[in-house]
């Protein structure tokens, strides 16, 4: 195999091939690192050398010699260096997450680890530890955050799949920014484990992909039992069967104080238009909820990830922190009940108003960010100006279609359906009732279909 024909399949293709015996998971492992390498010192998408040998799985496994990348963002798998993407963080885990058993239960051979801003806590990957994560369609652009690194990996074609979090919109938004397919799980549909938000359930874990029908059979590989609705049939299966006639919402708006970039706007109406005419019944809707509620929120999980800090047994060095990390830590300190009541209450209110929206819709659809890839540090996480609140404000700025699924526990995805005049990726988000992932991957490959994306490769291309 060459790296041309490896960095053009799918998870699902590579997968086949090597259960057919037409190339061995040996074979896929070497071209997999060649190709990571031919692309990352363009990209800085690791966060540190390519391990040795790639961890363990289960060769057996639905995806059973896959090149997989894991994301710093944490105690993840047993021996493997976490940094948070901070200087002041050092750490090994000591035992794989939870979700990392199944990936390796799955037969994903984890082959390195991907770039994170600190704490996760930036809709761009960038940090004083690392530096700038760069954009395989324009390396003057950033990947969006904060699974930034596995993003440009993915859309590269240096890997088929890559490990992600989603706590505001952090697969969602590298997706999009970066040209590939990004699913955040409904609330429990994963397995959640040792974060840096304390416990706090508005982050998932999953990951990125280039295909509908990759993020479809990993979800069946990697799904946690739970009391969410069970769908009928595997993802993989529903996700190739007509789901029917569906209500359809659609809203490009993102609150009174945020100005949408008519190219983003326009591919979302476009994708509205699409299901309109596939047959969904296609409706122009408001979501209800107050992007403030989605800040006080969101402040809940902050400062919840400051306490962890704070509360940790060997407790980092803040003087090594980043300004907004440092911000968030003093400020935790001197967090009353009074706050934390008030942001408790903010997010029934924000749950509530998109629980209302899918009493009336199957699915809505969103733009992703409200604008194209930023240029690099732009969100300058190390700007001592921010306070938790101001900056939350900042980045919510950028990608204001995100956060309130997160709040909410829905599921959520973006797909790249869409390109700028200058070349940029354009991310669509579909987001569905709560455990309905069912729904979102049908009505997802539908728009795969008509609106397919696999032909375009960026400039920045391990083939």
């Amino acid at each position: 195999m060459d790296r041309t024909d490896y960095a053009r399949l799918d998870a699902v293709a590579l997968r086949q091939l090597i259960a057919d015996g037409q190339v061995s998971a040996a074979d896929v492992d070497t071209v997999a690192r060649e190709a990571i390498m031919g692309v990352a010192d363009d990209l800085g998408a690791l966060a540190q050398p390519l391990f040795e040998t790639s961890l363990v799985a289960d060769e057996d496994g639905p995806f059973g010699g896959v090149p997989f990348v894991i994301k710093d963002s944490g105690p993840f798998a047993r021996g493997v260096s976490f940094a948070y993407g901070s200087r002041a963080i050092r750490g090994v885990a000591d035992e794989d997450h939870e979700l990392m058993r199944r990936f390796r239960r799955a037969g994903l051979m984890a082959v390195g680890q991907t770039c994170a801003p600190e704490l996760s806590l930036n809709f761009a990957t960038e940090s004083r530890l690392h530096g700038v994560t760069r954009n395989p369609w324009n390396l003057e652009r950033g990947t969006g955050g904060s699974s930034g690194g596995a993003a440009a990996l993915v859309a590269a074609g240096a890997v088929p799949v890559a490990h992600g979090s989603d706590g505001a919109g952090s697969i969602r938004i590298p997706a999009a920014c970066c040209g590939v397919v990004g699913l955040k799980p409904s609330r429990g549909r994963t397995t959640s484990g040792p974060d840096v938000f304390g416990g706090m359930p508005m982050g998932v874990d999953f990951a990125l992909t280039r295909t509908v029908r990759d993020t479809a059979a990993l979800l069946d590989a990697v799904a946690a039992p739970s009391g969410l609705p069970r769908p009928v049939r595997p993802y993989g299966e529903l996700a190739q069967i007509d789901p029917g006639r569906l209500r359809i919402g659609f809203t490009t708006l993102a609150g009174s104080t945020v100005d949408v970039d008519e190219e983003v706007a326009a591919v979302a109406r476009g994708a509205a238009e699409m299901l309109d005419w596939i047959g969904h019944d296609v409706s122009e809707v408001a979501t209800g909820f107050d992007q403030r509620d989605v800040v006080d929120a969101l402040l809940l999980a902050i400062h919840a990830a400051g306490k962890a800090l704070l509360l940790a047994p060997r407790r980092p060095d803040t003087r090594l922190l980043e300004a907004v990390s440092r911000s968030i830590v003093s400020e935790t300190a001197s967090m009353t009940d009074a706050d934390l009541d008030s942001w408790v209450r903010a997010q029934r209110r924000v749950t509530g108003s998109v629980e209302d929206v899918f009493d009336r819709i199957d699915v809505l659809v969103t733009p992703v960010t409200a604008e194209l890839p930023l240029a690099h540090r732009t969100l300058d996480y190390d700007d001592p100006r921010w306070t938790a609140r101001t900056w939350l404000e900042r980045i919510l700025e950028f990608g204001p279609f995100t956060a309130a699924s997160n709040v909410s526990g829905h599921p959520a995805i973006s797909l790249p359906l869409g390109q700028s005049r200058s070349g940029m990726p354009i991310g669509v988000q579909l987001v569905a009732g709560m455990g309905r992932e069912d729904s979102l991957l049908q009505v997802a490959a539908q728009l795969e279909q008509a609106m397919p994306w696999a032909d375009r490769e960026p400039p920045i291309f391990a083939g």
